[in-house]
């Protein structure tokens, strides 16, 4: 039987999707399965690890399903994760140990102070590219081997620690290979993304035991075959990427300075800077963007930890809509926020504030602020927080295109895409396939098995949906940077006159 179709799988914060792909890149058949978040105290975000992979592997049944085709069509599976997340568990039974503890997750701010008062902080980020934070899987991992009381078995090997990329290959791969990509290993904090190796200075200060971490490979990688059972055929698994990686391979990023955002739980910006390892001067992060052939291409990150997970807390927690897509028809209903601005830092803020303590602050309410002025104040706070990345970007790439290409659910949103265009005063393109993520992945595994010749040649399909051209002027512009900057500047005193110590529990 002739293959015909690539399958990713695109393992998120809040659902586990699976997504068949033609060669050429279009969508045949996809299924995504929501599971539960869990917050057990104040900052603390985790995941059951059984949700996670049961829900992976009824999404790849489902989207089978729902596409009527035979699995044998099916030419390899590339997987993209969600990064940071942070899991262990036994070598033997592979059963986990501990909940996953969430990239989200604030748990370890104090530990990372610590790094940073002991000097640290230069040391880390010229080894791995990142600001030391409680974001990334190093200090998570360091606490669970502390509260679990796990060294002994981690030096034995007994105990493998891996990010969700891992634990699936682990889990659905024959053999139980425990790797990891190049992508993925550079946000753990451990490694060094100029020497692509572990670094046992980093270790060492975190008391980690290399015998735990997987094996790091490329991100274009013949893993192994899919375990029969799952599909009833072996079917190679041939990539891995983290999921901002992967969006910004399938967005077609191929050349230096060329960016995209990715709007899901949280907004990703990346840029690719090429082949040669350098810091941002914009307190911008350096990760890897994917390893091919052993050669690494570089990229500068910018994260906006609430993006579509502030629509959430909206419809969840606030109970003021009922669908996310609700917020689009009440942000056009009024001619603007009424003054009022969201600062969504309901888990710290990241670049260009790295503050792990600023919380989420409401500004600017009067007795006529209404339902329409918060949802549009919602919306409007992920193109603030995205413009803030965009433009310390403009200060580190002089070969900075001057396109933003977008992707991810909340591209959707007609109202945020424009008002995103006209605060950066920049094009915004979402492409035709809007499920960059998981197309990345895709593209990727059939780079590996040969279906593409080349890099450049998986971006034959791409190709531009939608386009918003900036409509604001320059007074109204500034008017609105202003509004927004004095706002974060609110959140950011209300972190200075807090007691840390009462915000993380250990």
């Amino acid at each position: 039987m002739n293959q015909r179709y690539l399958m990713a799988l695109d393992q998120g914060t809040t659902s586990s999707r699976a997504i068949l792909f033609t060669f050429e890149g279009s969508v045949i058949s996809s299924c995504a399965i929501e599971f539960p978040q869990h917050y057990p105290r104040p900052g603390w975000v985790e995941h059951d690890p059984a949700d996670i992979l049961h829900t992976q592997i009824e999404a790849m049944r489902a989207c089978v399903r729902k596409a009527q085709i035979d699995p044998k069509e099916i030419a390899g599976i590339g997987i993209t994760n969600q990064r940071e997340t942070t899991l262990i568990w036994d070598r033997d039974t592979g059963l986990p140990l501990h909940p996953a503890i969430v990239w989200q997750c604030r748990r370890t701010a104090d530990r990372v102070d610590r790094l940073i008062n002991d000097g640290c902080g230069d040391m880390i980020r010229r080894r791995t590219g990142l600001f030391p934070d409680a974001y990334f899987s190093g200090t998570k991992l360091a606490w669970l081997l502390d509260h679990l009381s796990l060294r002994s078995k981690a030096k034995n090997g007994e105990i493998c620690f891996g990010t969700v990329d891992s634990f699936l290959c682990w889990n659905l791969v024959e053999g139980h290979p425990h790797v990891t990509d190049a992508t993925n290993a550079s946000r753990t904090m451990l490694y060094d993304i100029e020497k692509q190796d572990w670094d046992d200075d980093l270790l060492k200060m975190l008391d980690i035991p290399r015998q735990m971490l997987p094996q790091v490979v490329d991100s274009v990688h013949r893993v192994g075959y899919l375990h029969q059972d799952i599909l009833g055929e072996r079917i190679p698994v041939s990539s891995i990427a983290g999921d901002q990686h992967a969006a910004l391979f399938g967005q077609a990023c191929f050349d230096e300075g060329m960016v995209k955002n990715t709007y899901g739980t949280g907004c990703f910006m990346l840029m690719n800077i090429g082949s040669h390892f350098r810091l941002s001067s914009s307190k911008l992060l350096t990760t890897t963007a994917w390893r091919i052939d052993g050669k690494t291409t570089y990229a500068f990150e910018g994260s906006v930890f609430m993006g579509g997970a502030a629509v959430q807390w909206l419809r969840d927690e606030m109970k003021m809509i009922s669908r996310a897509d609700e917020t689009e028809g009440l942000a056009f209903s009024v001619h603007d926020t009424g003054g009022v601005y969201l600062v969504p830092a309901f888990a710290g803020l990241g670049a260009p504030y790295w503050d792990m303590y600023a919380r989420g602050t409401l500004v600017g309410v009067t007795r006529g602020t209404g339902k329409a002025h918060i949802a549009r104040a919602v919306l409007e706070s992920i193109a603030y927080q995205s413009a803030d990345l965009f433009n310390v970007m403009k200060n580190d790439c002089s070969a900075m295109t001057p396109i933003l290409r977008v992707d991810g659910g909340a591209s959707a949103n007609r109202f945020l895409m424009q008002f995103q265009a006209d605060i950066l005063n920049t094009v915004v393109q979402r492409p035709a396939v809007s499920e960059t993520t998981a197309l990345g992945a895709a593209l990727m595994c059939g780079l590996a098995l040969g279906i593409y010749p080349s890099i450049k040649a998986t971006a034959r399909g791409w190709h531009s949906a939608d386009t918003y051209d900036p409509g604001m002027t320059d007074k109204e512009r500034n008017k609105c940077l202003k509004g927004w900057k004095r706002a974060v500047d609110a959140a950011l005193f209300w972190s200075s006159l807090q007691d840390k110590t009462e915000d993380i529990i250990e």
